[in-house]
Order: C-alpha cells, then sequence, then structure tokens
C-alpha cells in the first residue's frame, strides 16, 4: 500500500513540473519588433531631409522674391579660377569670414549645383591678379546652399568695400557684388545697391554673414 502511495505521489509530481514547463514556454515573450519598429520611424527619410532643406532655403526668401541686382564685372575678374570654396588662407589681411546663405529661384525654390564664382580685394584693399587669392568657385549642395570662407575686404580709391560675384544657372551667369552694412564710404560708391547688403554678425569670431542669390529662372 506505502510502495502504491509514493508512486501516485511521485506521478503527480511529474505531472505537476510538467504542467509548469508547458505554461512557461507558452507564455509570450517580448520581441524587437516594437525597438525596431520605432527606431525605423523616428530616423530621417529622405524625402524628410528633401522638405526640410526646402524649408530652411524658403525662410531665407519670401515669395515672390525680387531677383539679384546686376552689376558691373570691374577690372579684377580672372578666368578659371580654382573650384575653392576656402578663400581665407594663411597671412591674407583681412577680418575671418565666413558668408553662407542659398541660390533659390523668384519662388523661393532652392537651386542645387547653382555656381558660385567669387574674388574680391583683401583687407588691404588689394587685389592678387598674378594668382588666384581669394578667388574662387564653388556648387551649391541639394539644398541650394553654400558656405565660403574668406575676409571682409579692404577699401581702395573710389569703392567702398565689396565682394565681386558670378552665379551660374541653367546656362545663364548673372554678375554682381556684394556689400557690407555700416560703412561710410556705402553712400559714395556710384555701384552700390541696398539689395545686394549683406547681413554681418560681428559679435562671432570668425564675423558671420548671409545672403541669399535670388536668380530669375524660368
Amino acid at each position: 500500500m506505502m510502495s502504491r502511495m509514493r508512486i501516485a505521489l511521485l506521478a503527480l509530481a511529474l505531472t505537476f513540473v510538467a504542467a509548469c514547463a508547458g505554461t512557461t514556454a507558452a507564455s509570450p515573450s517580448p520581441t524587437p519588433l516594437a525597438t525596431s519598429t520605432t527606431t525605423a520611424s523616428s530616423a530621417p527619410t529622405a524625402a524628410a531631409a528633401a522638405t526640410q532643406a526646402t524649408t530652411n532655403a524658403a525662410l531665407a526668401c519670401t515669395a515672390p522674391a525680387a531677383p539679384l541686382v546686376e552689376l558691373t564685372e570691374g577690372p579684377y575678374y580672372k578666368a578659371n579660377p580654382p573650384q575653392n570654396a576656402t578663400l581665407r588662407t594663411a597671412g591674407v589681411a583681412g577680418t575671418p569670414l565666413t558668408l553662407t546663405g542659398y541660390v533659390v529661384s523668384t519662388s523661393c525654390q532652392p537651386i542645387a549645383n547653382a555656381k558660385l564664382d567669387f574674388w574680391q580685394a583683401d583687407g588691404n584693399g588689394s587685389y592678387d591678379n598674378s594668382g588666384y587669392t581669394l578667388r574662387g568657385w564653388q556648387l551649391t549642395d541639394q539644398s541650394g546652399a553654400y558656405r565660403l570662407e574668406t575676409v571682409i575686404p579692404g577699401l581702395y580709391p573710389g569703392r567702398t568695400e565689396h565682394i565681386h560675384f558670378k552665379v551660374t544657372v541653367s546656362g545663364k551667369t548673372y554678375t554682381s557684388q556684394l556689400f557690407f552694412p555700416g560703412v561710410s564710404q556705402n553712400a559714395s560708391d556710384s555701384i552700390y545697391s541696398t539689395q545686394m547688403l549683406v547681413t554681418l554678425n560681428t559679435a562671432t569670431s570668425p564675423v558671420t554673414g548671409t545672403f541669399t542669390f535670388v536668380v530669375n529662372v524660368a
């Protein structure tokens, strides 16, 4: 009788252990799917990045925007400058300046791969006419943005501070000049245009400036 009771108790214990094991195996466990889905949904998409780039360009422009004022090329342009967005080099006279902005259409749409060709005098008002110091061109990125590392140009007789540029879009080139606020010679410069005035922040180091090039494209 005792042996039968022990066998029955042992069988009951084994049944209980098996039931517990089955219950544990059947219990649902968390999967990485929810985490993966959350990560994927939070990652920026190419479309979202493009939309943000367009928004950034639009913030620098109010449609319909007036196109840039074309001004004289001047006597110091040199053909075939190097592709170079960093014109400021060691030993070049002048206050360091970082100029940024966009090339956009009159409807404030950013223009990618627009060619911007810059040339200017150094901080003493002198041009390099034998080489390509403070001369160079660059292309805007996919958001129409550019960045120029240069110096604030100096004065020379008859002219206020200015940076020359050409911007080429869809085979058409626009030539003009950028000017700086607060320069007393602006008032007496016959070429000066308030529409081509850089927005300047002298509280930063280097000095920073912004300008949006608006071109009239179809």
